[in-house]
């Protein structure tokens, strides 16, 4: 008998242990992974998917043309660790009848969570007030030293109700949230019941939000969305949170913002680019707290996510249902 060709399949990064698991057991597979925490520099990315018919990669890949024509007519799926997909160039993917899997709904929670702690960071002003304890600043208590903005009967503005957006509004109506305001995908009437949230554009979300939280996805009209004019509009006593994506936000537009005192303070997960070098203006600012994109960064999310990202590529590869696809 003939012996069975195995299918190649091309890993970027070094990924969760559930993941590495299922791909380990696939008998039909021939596994090869970047072993390291580390991106893969580009030449061994095209290297190593030339002649795949499967690869698993993640948000900081970039999966284009070039890539593409590298990696020949082999490639039959892309699963993609990660919700977004704008490092895919769907439009040529699509064109080569290539399947995309993708990992949408397992990290709603862990972000969610991210972002309550971001915005309370944030607005709390914890990151200056443990420098302070740090370096000798602390001396007495003193009554308006180190004070921050509170939740209670505020209003908070959240620009793309989707599923982590209500995910959030959830855990901050316990808080004491007097009003949830919405622009973006509207929720189902009973979604917008649960949270007594009302629809706004987004210069009014913009004008009337003591907090705005950003959760949007990036699309041609979201791109820049928050933007000088967005800012002007905001309340000088605002705090403003992305956990989206950078380039939903003009950052020399929001570094104005903070510089001048248009704003009281932005928390962000997401920059544009990513990193963020050391000696980008934004860090400059006491007013700003900046993660580096860690709103799914938990170790049962991250193992979820791996696990559903390599049962999309095998699914993929075997011509059977992917539990999480891409419809192109």
């Amino acid at each position: 008998m003939r012996p069975v060709r195995l299918m190649k399949v091309f890993v970027t990064r070094r990924i969760p242990p559930e993941g590495r698991a299922a791909l380990a057991q696939a008998a039909d597979c021939e596994v090869e992974q970047w072993d390291s925490d580390e991106p893969i520099p580009r030449k061994e990315l095209e290297r190593g998917v030339a002649g795949a018919h499967g690869l698993l990669c993640l948000l900081s890949d970039c999966v284009d043309k070039k890539l593409l024509d590298t990696a020949g007519a082999n490639l039959k799926v892309i699963s993609t660790m990660s919700v977004g997909f704008d490092h895919l160039a769907m439009d040529e993917i699509k064109k080569r009848g290539i399947r995309v899997g993708y990992t949408p709904d397992v990290l709603t929670d862990a972000t969610a969570e991210l972002a309550v702690s971001l915005l309370l960071t944030t607005c709390r002003r914890l990151p200056e007030a443990i420098a302070e304890v740090k370096n000798g600043g602390w001396s007495s208590w003193k009554p308006l030293w180190l004070c921050g903005y509170g939740l209670t009967q505020s209003t908070v503005g959240i620009i793309g109700l989707g599923r982590i957006g209500q995910a959030i509004a959830r855990r901050l109506k316990p808080f004491g949230v007097q009003k949830f305001l919405y622009t973006g995908r509207q929720p189902r009437p009973q979604e917008a019941e649960e949270f007594q949230a009302e629809f706004v554009s987004t210069q009014e979300l913009a004008a009337k939000s003591d907090f705005v939280v950003v959760t949007c996805s990036l699309t041609p009209a979201t791109k820049l969305l928050c933007n000088k004019d967005f800012f002007q509009k905001m309340k000088k006593t605002a705090v403003f949170v992305n956990i989206s994506r950078g380039d939903v936000v003009n950052q020399d537009d929001l570094y104005e913002a903070l510089a001048t005192g248009q704003i009281a303070a932005a928390g962000l997960d997401v920059t544009t680019p990513e990193p963020l070098p050391t000696d980008h203006p934004l860090l400059t600012l006491k007013n700003c707290v900046i993660l580096p994109h860690i709103g799914s960064a938990t170790h049962g999310t991250r193992n979820t996510m791996s696990l559903l990202a390599a049962n999309n590529l095998l699914a993929g590869l075997r011509g059977e249902p992917m539990p999480k696809e891409l419809k192109l």
